[in-house]
């Protein structure tokens, strides 16, 4: 009997390991031609003995999914599946990882919370200007209704924004701007540009989760360094250049995503002259610029668009509906830029980037983000102090936006949590979705602006308690 018992648990273990094998290579994250960890190391890794790896690999090398090179390692063989974002990191993780988060968030009605979401509720947004603002718009001429809009986008709109750009101490001109249908376009649009499947890319820890998922689908490597108050942890940095030589660096300065810290000035100028010496290009996520009260350093500004690029969109602040968004890169980017943009979407988006320009020009944007930043700005102290009630602390005070990342009290796993929480029709967006290294489980970040239910601050603790007892 016992040894039936130790067969089972072998051959189980033996799974394990094969079916870890095929899940990395399914994900991208071993790709054809990619060596395998060697047996020890994985060993460690999975928790098994060596005789156990050494079993596993000769299996899928009759398979013929991995390949032996004598005196070199065990080798990806197998050709490509086609590509599932949802077997790209632990199978266990996937009820709370990035993409579910989205869903749940995204496909809730109106009965259910969603203080992980990244957007504002409806009734923030200005519904009656964006509805004055369609009126105005539809009267443009009929191609601008009908007809594809231009390669570089709505012309009017792009000579704005260098203005707007110009405020924040960012020298681009119109020509160095291109329209895009959303933030998220513009990075897998730059990630086109500027990547081949197999280079490494650096991103914050934690860092906006979708980050995550978009470079997966780009077949890069992702590594990540610790983000501190001020920036990212400049030694770590430094380390990851030696080590990784990575091609990319993704990141937001002026509210950064998930903290909302604010780069200082002192770790841009560090930052940027590491990246000089590496030979880094730094994309620069600028999306939330306009809730700031003033404003805090860019990246873009310090570097004069050399190697930083900088992206924005209106989806945070005034309607996700009507997608606009912009790149603003060096000079001889933009026909590179170009080209991919009408290979993938071949049009812009006309009819958004008209009701974008009617509202920044009539000033109807302007009135609604000074109403927008005194009311965030309340729901930031109030969340916050309702939060640390109940043992939820704020890591650091945001100078502005939406986002509070909080660590848990001891005990109380973020994911269980957040699995607990959605039974309760709470959307919650639990630390680890944003961190690569998986080092946030105690962390939890907080929309302010849907905080407001009252509901919320009854669940919570009773959630945390389901955690800590485990019933």
């Amino acid at each position: 009997m016992a040894m039936t018992d130790i067969e089972i648990g072998s051959e189980t273990r033996l799974e394990g390991v094969m079916a870890t094998i095929r899940q990395r290579i399914a994900g991208r994250v071993l790709t054809p031609g990619a060596k395998l960890p060697s047996i020890r190391a994985f060993a460690k890794t999975m928790h098994v003995s060596k005789s156990t790896v050494v079993e596993a690999y000769e299996r899928l090398v009759a398979e013929g999914v991995i390949r032996s090179r004598p005196g070199a390692g065990f080798f990806v063989s197998a050709p490509l599946a086609p590509l599932s974002l949802a077997e790209i990191g632990p199978r266990l993780d996937r009820a709370v990882d990035p993409l579910w988060v989205s869903r749940q968030a995204l496909e809730a009605d109106d009965t259910v919370l969603k203080p992980g979401c990244g957007w504002l509720p409806p009734s923030w947004m200005p519904e009656a200007a964006l509805r004055r603002a369609l009126k105005t718009s539809a009267r443009i001429t009929a191609s601008g209704l009908t007809d594809y809009g231009t390669p570089l986008g709505h012309g009017p709109l792009r000579q704005l924004l260098a203005r707007r750009l110009g405020d924040h101490g960012v020298e681009a001109s119109p020509d160095q701007i291109l329209l895009t249908e959303s933030g998220t376009q513009a990075i897998d649009l730059l990630c086109r540009f500027l990547l081949e499947p197999g280079d490494t890319v650096v991103v914050d820890d934690p860092c906006y989760f979708n980050f995550h998922a978009l470079l997966r689908a780009h077949r890069v490597q992702v590594v990540s360094v610790p983000y501190t108050p001020t920036g990212p942890d400049l030694s770590l940095f430094a380390e990851v250049l030696e080590t990784h030589r990575p091609r990319l660096y993704i990141t937001n300065s002026a509210i950064h995503n998930p903290t909302g810290a604010t780069l200082s000035p002192v770790v841009a100028h560090r930052l940027l002259k590491l990246a000089e010496q590496a030979g880094l290009t730094i994309v620069e996520d600028d999306i939330f610029a306009d809730f700031e009260h003033a404003p805090a350093p860019r990246l873009a500004a310090f570097d004069g668009l050399d190697r930083v690029v900088q992206i924005g969109s209106f989806s945070k602040t005034l309607s996700a509906s009507m997608r606009c968004g912009f790149i603003a890169a060096p000079t001889d980017w933009i026909e590179g830029l170009i080209d991919l943009k009408i290979a993938t979407t071949f049009g812009g988006p006309s009819l958004a980037a008209e009701l974008v320009f009617t509202m920044l020009k009539d000033g109807s944007y302007r009135k609604h983000m000074e109403a927008l930043r005194q009311r965030l700005g309340r729901a930031m102290a109030e969340t916050a102090a309702r939060l640390t009630d109940i043992g939820i602390a704020p890591w650091i005070e945001p100078q502005a936006g939406m986002f509070l990342w909080c660590s848990l009290p001891a005990r109380i796993d973020a994911a269980e949590m957040a699995q607990r929480a959605l039974q309760q029709e709470i959307v919650l967006a639990p630390g680890n979705v944003f961190s690569h290294a998986g080092t946030a489980n105690s962390f939890m970040r907080f929309n302010v602006s849907q905080c407001d239910d009252e509901r919320l601050f009854r669940v919570l603790p009773a959630v945390m308690r389901q955690c800590e007892t485990g019933r």
